[in-house]
């Protein structure tokens, strides 16, 4: 049993460690993809599922920040995630909007998502119906607590984000001149204007 969770971990360091090399090599600044990785968690915490990589592309662009790294933090809301996010969510936004119970708004959405989950990406009409089926009372409330959630989560994730890049990008770079002395060439960091 510890050898699995052994595993398990490491698969997921390794995952991690990809997916940090992936965001640091992407183009642009750090704060473009600072903003990237923000405008993708907000747009995870609120209820557009089926409409959530639309969403994102459309604000990283307006807001002129990394469309990839937005449409790839949408992935935080895959399917073992969206019962606790929206639960959380809905409970946030209840505060604000009251609402019926958690127990009751979680077992409406989650007979939503299980329609949803049988819909194919392009039966747009019959996804607005599943989402309609939820009802205001749900609604509302989860849109609030999504967005506030979205703001407090992506606004904290975007200072470390833009450190992490630039603090990655300083050290390769220092490491591709320290390889290239070692060869023999002298190597000039690039200007950044």
């Amino acid at each position: 049993m510890a050898a699995q969770a052994d595993t398990m971990v490491g698969r997921l360091r390794a995952q991690l460690a990809r997916f940090l090399r992936w965001l640091v090599r992407l183009r642009g600044s750090p704060e473009a993809i600072g903003l990237g990785v923000s405008v993708g968690i907000l747009v995870a915490f609120t209820p557009t599922l089926g409409f959530q990589i639309i969403l994102s592309t459309t604000l990283a662009t307006l807001l002129n920040a990394s469309r990839p790294a937005a449409v790839l933090m949408t992935a935080i809301t895959s399917p073992p995630t969206i019962p606790p996010i929206y639960a959380f969510t809905y409970w946030v936004g209840s505060l604000v909007w009251p609402g019926p119970p958690v127990a009751e708004a979680t077992a409406m959405l989650g007979d939503a998502f299980a329609q949803l989950a049988h819909l194919e990406w392009n039966q747009i009409s019959a996804q607005m119906r599943a989402l309609g089926s939820i009802g205001r009372d749900v609604f509302v409330p989860l849109w609030i607590g999504g967005v506030a959630v979205g703001l407090v989560v992506g606004g904290a994730a975007y200072v470390p984000t833009v450190r992490f890049v630039r603090f990655s990008r300083r050290r390769m770079g220092r490491l591709r001149a320290a390889a290239s002395k070692v060869r023999g060439r002298v190597h000039l960091p690039r200007r950044r204007r």
